[in-house]
């Protein structure tokens, strides 16, 4: 599936030959910003959609069949995504979103996915600095929910988080509303957003990070999260994770180390850096000191073994690289891929061979790209 180009880099601290992770480009050619992948067209294969060269494009397994479902040259660059079904009718839909001035979209599969246009519909104008958009259940009613970062210190909802819920009707609604759940209690220009019960209340929480630097008005450097309340609506506590973090950019929960206690997986994008904070006093790991500007980050199980690992691709070192865990915290690092830049990192079978592939959105490479994870064990 896809058109292999090369075999390229063998793990750190690894010889064997089925350690080799092959690269398959989906497209090049436009500078890549975010990639996200899902059977948008019904057949049961991962198909992806990209934001390049100023249009979001379709593009259709085995052969990357590219369509272009929307030219938005009004809007520029989006600059992540998101993925889900928004109105309920069956099939996945596409979520956009501009950094400033602020701009989220979602893009109506119109169900003959590949020949049709999707219409473009606004979510929200109001937020601004949005580099952070995920989905989650913010409200426990069973439907995915929207969380964005508003990290520019433009009103009305200067350095915030905020969450919407879809309307009942998205196809008729004017706008989505945002609920402000960190209002003016963001600072420092917040980067990507992680969701999880970090307190297993049984409530979805957040975290960010805030990357500081000469771009900041105000101070950065750090990670935190935002503890869910009984009503969604209203405010959420903030609880910093560590204010010594230069460039924090990526932050998720999860049990890293098998102690039924929360622990968060963090990477410093525009610094160096991948980590890991230890719950519930959060006691910082090294994962990778070294690696520059991992923007993306990855935490899901990569290879089966039930415990979480990690993945990212570094704009600063060109390296596409996961991060093996023994189960206790400890990472062996696996070099994916070299010459390859990235903003954007996911994780999904896209071979569908039943292991987790790595899916890359290739800013100063010009390219989406995918490498095959050949079961390492």
């Amino acid at each position: 599936m896809g058109f292999a180009i090369a075999g390229i880099a063998l793990g750190q601290n690894s010889s064997t030959a089925e350690e080799t992770w092959i690269k398959h480009v989906v497209h090049q050619g436009f500078r890549s910003m975010t990639a996200v992948a899902a059977d948008y067209t019904g057949d049961g294969l991962p198909d992806v959609i990209s934001d390049s060269g100023n249009a979001t494009r379709l593009f259709v397994a085995p052969d990357w069949t590219e369509v272009v479902i929307d030219d938005h040259p009004d809007v520029q660059t989006y600059i992540h995504s998101e993925t889900f079904d928004v109105d309920g009718d069956g099939d996945l839909d596409y979520i956009g979103a501009r950094y400033n001035p602020g701009l989220i979209v979602w893009l109506e599969n119109p169900g003959d996915a590949a020949t049709n246009r999707w219409r473009r519909r606004i979510v929200d104008t109001s937020v601004h600095g949005i580099h952070g958009l995920i989905k989650g259940d913010v409200d426990g009613d069973g439907k995915f929910d929207l969380l964005a970062t508003s990290a520019q210190p433009k009103p009305p909802h200067p350095e915030s988080l905020a969450w919407f819920r879809v309307p009942e009707d998205p196809h008729v609604a004017e706008r989505w509303q945002p609920h402000v759940f960190a209002d003016n209690d963001a600072p420092g220009l917040t980067h990507y957003l992680g969701v999880g019960d970090v307190d297993g209340d049984g409530r979805l929480d957040a975290a960010t990070g805030a990357k500081g630097g000469p771009q900041a008005t105000s101070p950065g450097d750090y990670f935190a999260w935002w503890r869910a309340p009984r009503s969604p609506e209203s405010v959420w506590k903030k609880s910093m994770i560590s204010d010594q973090e230069p460039g924090a950019t990526n932050i998720h929960p999860a049990d890293v180390n098998g102690d039924g206690v929360m622990d968060f997986i963090a990477s410093r994008g525009h610094g160096r850096g991948v980590i890991w904070f230890e719950g519930p006093d959060w006691r910082r790991h090294d994962i990778d000191a070294q690696i520059k500007e991992p923007h993306c980050l990855a935490a899901i199980d990569i290879d089966g073994d039930g415990d979480v690992d990690a993945a990212t691709c570094a704009y600063g070192d060109k390296i596409a690289a996961w991060y093996e865990n023994d189960g206790k915290g400890e990472f062996k690092k696996h070099v994916v891929g070299e010459n390859q830049e990235s903003y954007d990192i996911r994780v999904i079978d896209m071979d569908t061979d039943g292991d987790l592939d790595l899916l890359i959105a290739g800013r100063a490479s010009n390219n989406v790209v995918w490498y095959a994870n050949p079961r390492v064990k």
